[in-house]
């Protein structure tokens, strides 16, 4: 039976930034050593030369170091311990001044591991590696001419120190910064989350609403097919030609309560609720008056084929809109008024409904800017119940802010097919 092989494992992007970038470094110090011996000649400091096998060898523990660096993420204490372990070495077959450039790659490996496991998981390896640059640090400077003692041995010591502790200082800043920005986002996303839950739970009360509002405009239609029908009874031995377009007439309310049923098919009505009448655009006048008797600054501007109004009640609106759709519109007008009242107090507002266009009807609510002190964002729930309404007979809404700091809501109804009058049941 074959064995399966073992998989290789691909160090990571940043395993491989940080090697590399500890790799040409280090060398990139090995290379500039002659320059800096030959800007400080009082100072004790040979530069090797390529010819000499030494410097290969530094050479050759650099890279090791570096390609050690390339497990840190998988095997952090491990790598750590191998790094440290690199100086001793170093000290020991060619002591000098590159010694300085293998504690790099030691520092690289504390930070990368403060970055990856928990402080305490580490109180053991950090210490053991400072100890052991510590103790590398002072048979190099021995070996390199440094008489040995105390003050040699308190040097060396102080220096391991200072490279522990600048790393574990950048390693817990970065480590920090990091957390900082996961929890960041993670209250970004509970945010994200509450706010897709309260705009969902607004768009299911708005359903909940028209569900409720469906009865009465069922309840129109059906009226309007009994009346119908009882006029095809009695005209269907009279007068066959107009039993015909009574039974047209018919087919044409039934469809549009068809219509208008499947749009909100599923949602409930609570029947213990009282009955309600179903506003129309005509309601808008009402609505209106009710806004200015509570001290309101609100007019009332409607346009129709025979002129231009001030919405007294002797323009007729929504000739070929259906109930439903006229119930959106009014709704429309009614959360506007409502939002400018909310965030913009005082300001004026204008309703304008141009019923002129033969295939559309245009409703548009402006309100003024508010002098008033901004109450601050809302949670936009009004718009969101505005768009619900308006998808469901498919007209378009457009919002947004106008040049003088105001506010402006456009709604575009469709219109239907202009039935003709429902007759009336006689006698």
């Amino acid at each position: 039976m074959d064995r399966a092989r073992p998989r290789l494992v691909r160090p990571s992007r940043a395993e491989t930034t940080a090697a590399v970038a500890v790799g040409v470094l280090t060398l990139a110090g090995l290379l500039a050593l002659p320059l800096v011996a030959a800007a400080e000649p009082d100072e004790r400091i040979v530069a090797p030369s390529p010819a000499d096998p030494g410097w290969w060898l530094v050479v050759a523990l650099l890279l090791a170091q570096a390609i050690a660096l390339l497990a840190a993420k998988r095997s952090t204490r491990l790598v750590l311990a191998v790094v440290a372990v690199v100086p001793a070495l170093h000290a020991v077959a060619v002591p000098g001044a590159t010694f300085s450039l293998t504690t790099v790659a030691v520092a690289a490996a504390i930070v990368w591991a403060v970055l990856r496991r928990p402080l305490r998981s580490l109180s053991a390896v950090v210490p053991a590696a400072g100890l052991l640059v510590a103790g590398a640090q002072y048979v190099n400077d021995v070996r390199s001419g440094s008489a040995p003692g105390v003050a040699t041995l308190g040097a060396a010591l102080l220096q391991a120190f200072a490279i522990v502790a600048v790393a574990l200082a950048v390693g817990l800043v970065v480590a920090a910064r990091h957390d900082a920005r996961v929890a960041r986002g993670h209250e970004l996303l509970a945010l994200r989350r509450e706010h897709d839950a309260l705009v969902q739970a607004a768009v299911a009360r708005e359903r909940v609403a028209m569900s409720r509002e469906l009865h009465d405009i069922a309840a129109h239609h059906m009226s309007g097919i009994a009346l119908l029908a009882s006029a095809i009874y009695r005209q269907v031995d009279l007068d066959p030609e107009a039993a015909k377009v009574s039974a047209q007439q018919v087919r044409a309310q039934s469809t549009t309560v068809l219509d208008d049923l499947r749009r909100v098919i599923g949602l409930l009505r609570d029947e213990a609720e009282s009955p309600r009448s179903v506003e129309t655009l005509a309601a808008v006048r009402e609505l209106v008056e009710r806004r200015r008797a509570a001290g309101a600054d609100v007019e009332l501007v409607a346009h129709t084929g025979t002129g231009t109004g001030t919405g007294t009640g002797t323009e007729v609106l929504g000739a070929g809109i259906g109930t439903l759709a006229q119930l959106v519109a009014y709704r429309m007008v009614q959360e506007s008024l409502a939002n400018a009242a909310a965030h913009a107090p005082g300001a004026r507002c204008v309703v304008e409904i141009d019923d002129r266009q033969p295939d559309r009807l245009t409703v548009l609510v402006t309100n003024d800017a508010s002098h008033a002190p901004d109450p601050g964002p809302g949670g936009g729930f009004g718009l969101v119940g505005m768009r619900e309404r308006a998808e469901l007979v498919d007209a378009e809404l457009h919002h947004g802010p106008t040049a003088d700091g105001g506010w402006q809501v456009r709604l575009t109804l469709r219109r239907d097919a202009i039935l003709d009058d429902v007759p009336q049941e006689p006698a």
